[in-house]
């Protein structure tokens, strides 16, 4: 496919990739499906087979396993098309992708296990620390665990787990002060909890609580896991996309997610506006001839592209500081966080906007504008472009130590 770009430069023109393009021309696709994901919380088996047939599971893999190794600045706007059409499906394929990342930190042995063949694979599990405890046995380890927001587990070949092990009920602690391992569980060893994902929005991601009772982990689909939530172990790989810090993947896959479903909401009141006649205003003019209505498409519309623009020109610099060879500083990792969750923030802020002028279609269940706020909401509550991320970076601008969570 065209988006095989050289490792040193970025494309030119984003959308112009061909696996751009089908994010953009599947999208009335996933419009179709989108109450039966909602419904099911579980994606049709076919529209996993087209997403397959596409790349979009295969984007972070790199191209000897098979996968697309693509740079940051073009997985972040395929998410967004994809989030754009279906937020549950943008939200998926955003932490699969991670977890295909954190799965590259596998020794040989599991690498070769889990792209057997030369095969892409999908991903999904639990990026917090904690949820199981392992007991060590030749070759590995007893797993017992339970663990949340298995975003994706549907659609999942393999499930990540975090646990510790237990050393005659000890907590064993590493060399480096770390005391929590992450193991690579193949999806029919796990149960899902059935009802555990009960929510208002993103329904579809299915992501339910997930466990293991006592099941065999071998040792080389095991790895430490570093950072909080973790930190670049896939840096062994060939090429810029993984030499980037954690950063640049990390906190621009959420806010590649909030700022589609922003788009989408923008773009249905836009729709609604061309059409709907208010009620008991006295007049029969449509929404659209409104200057309120007006105004505020225009300030969402700016404000939107105002955080995806500094979002991509962050991840755009940092690109360029490893491809001309310098090291990342602490200060570019700062701003690229800062980033992320200012572009949700900005998406944030238009939906406010744009839900204010849908009237009463904007909490109508059925309304577009009604599945982009719940969307939208649930993906703004998480941690990664959460509102704490300022004062931690505003700490690494002003020269102090800004905690574990940036260094």
């Amino acid at each position: 496919m065209d988006a095989m770009i050289e490792d040193t430069r970025l494309p030119l023109d984003t959308d112009s990739q061909t696996i751009v393009r089908d994010a953009k021309a599947i999208q009335p696709e996933l419009r179709r499906h989108r109450q039966q994901i909602e419904a099911e919380q579980r994606f049709p088996a076919s529209l996993v087979g087209q997403m397959k047939e596409a790349g979009f599971y295969r984007m972070a893999i790199p191209r000897t396993l098979g996968g697309l190794q693509v740079d940051p600045i073009t997985f972040t706007r395929v998410v967004e098309l994809l989030a754009e059409g279906a937020g549950s499906v943008g939200w998926n394929l955003a932490n699969n992708t991670i977890a295909q990342l954190v799965m590259l930190g596998l020794p040989d042995e599991g690498i070769a296990e889990v792209y057997a063949g030369g095969k892409g694979t999908t991903g999904a599990g639990t990026a917090v620390m904690g949820g199981g405890t392992a007991i060590p046995v030749p070759g590995g380890y007893r797993v017992t665990g339970h663990w949340s927001f298995g975003s994706g587990g549907q659609e999942a070949a393999w499930m990540l787990g975090s646990f510790q092990i237990l050393d005659d009920g000890i907590p064993r602690k590493r060399e480096d002060g770390g005391m929590y391992w992450r193991g690579l569980f193949p999806k029919h060893e796990t149960t899902t909890i059935p009802g555990s994902w009960d929510v208002t929005g993103l329904r579809g991601t299915g992501s339910f609580d997930w466990t293991v009772d006592d099941v065999f982990l071998p040792e080389r689909r095991t790895m430490i896991h570093a950072g909080l939530p973790l930190d670049n172990q896939w840096s062994k790989w060939p090429g810029i996309s993984f030499a980037l810090p954690s950063q640049c993947w990390v906190g621009p896959h959420h806010s590649s997610v909030i700022t589609g479903i922003a788009r989408a909401g923008i773009e249905a009141l836009i729709e609604l506006a061309a059409e709907k006649v208010p009620r008991g205003r006295g007049n029969s003019a449509r929404l659209c001839e409104n200057p309120q209505v007006q105004e505020a498409v225009g300030r969402a519309d700016t404000m939107l592209n105002a955080g995806r623009g500094n979002r991509g020109a962050m991840l755009r610099e940092l690109w360029n500081t490893i491809a001309d060879g310098n090291e990342i500083t602490l200060e570019q990792k700062a701003r690229c966080r800062l980033a992320s969750t200012f572009a949700a923030d900005c998406a944030r802020d238009s939906m406010d906007l744009i839900y204010r002028y849908g009237g009463s279609t904007s909490f109508k269940r059925e309304s577009r504008l009604a599945e982009c706020w719940r969307d939208l909401q649930v993906v703004g509550q998480t941690a990664t472009i959460a509102p704490e991320w300022y004062p931690i970076a505003g700490r690494a601008l002003l020269g102090m130590d800004p905690g574990p969570r940036l260094r």
